[in-house]
């Protein structure tokens, strides 16, 4: 009789626990998706906040590109230098958000992707990949995003960049 009350008093407590565990797990997916990307987002966030005051505490030049104003800035430490109205990514193609460095400067380079292919760009500087800054002779579009993820600049502001930023010069893309 002993046994048989403890088969069933096992069987009552692993039904119970196997419930809690699904409600758990149930609660668990249904809120990660919520849960994720605002942690991902402050994550990105504080990273380019921080950036931002370490770059602004420096006598250091650096570029930030703000994508909800279609603005860029030069500034050296905490001093702007230069501020232009600027073209980024649309919404297909979004220009990414982050801190990142000028790795490459071409006084002329050749653009191409499925649907383009733009010889001649003035002024270019890739920052991400084959993300850069760089004259646009092709639109006169600037505050407006119409870009496949770079930041396109008139051609005279952009030689000025090209001039003033080396090779390494922080560039920060935020929202």
């Amino acid at each position: 009789m002993n046994s048989t009350n403890n088969a069933s008093w096992l069987r009552r407590s692993g039904t119970f626990w196997a419930g809690a565990s699904l409600i758990v797990s149930t609660f668990c997916a249904w809120s990660a998706p919520f849960l994720a990307e605002p942690a991902f987002a402050d994550a990105e966030h504080n990273k380019i906040a921080n950036a931002i005051l370490n770059l602004q505490e420096s006598s250091q030049r650096w570029i930030e590109i703000d994508l909800a104003k279609q603005r860029l800035v030069a500034w050296e430490g905490d001093k702007s230098v230069y501020a232009i109205v600027i073209s980024t990514g649309k919404d297909g193609t979004p220009t990414p958000t982050g801190a990142f460095a000028v790795q490459t400067k071409h006084r002329v380079a050749r653009m191409q992707g499925d649907d383009y292919d733009v010889p001649d760009v003035p002024f270019t500087m890739y920052y991400f990949g084959g993300y850069a800054i760089h004259g646009a002779y092709w639109h006169n579009k600037f505050g407006t995003p119409v870009s496949h993820g770079c930041t396109n600049v008139a051609v005279n502001h952009a030689e000025w960049l090209f001039n003033w930023a080396d090779v390494g010069t922080p560039v920060i893309v935020h929202k």
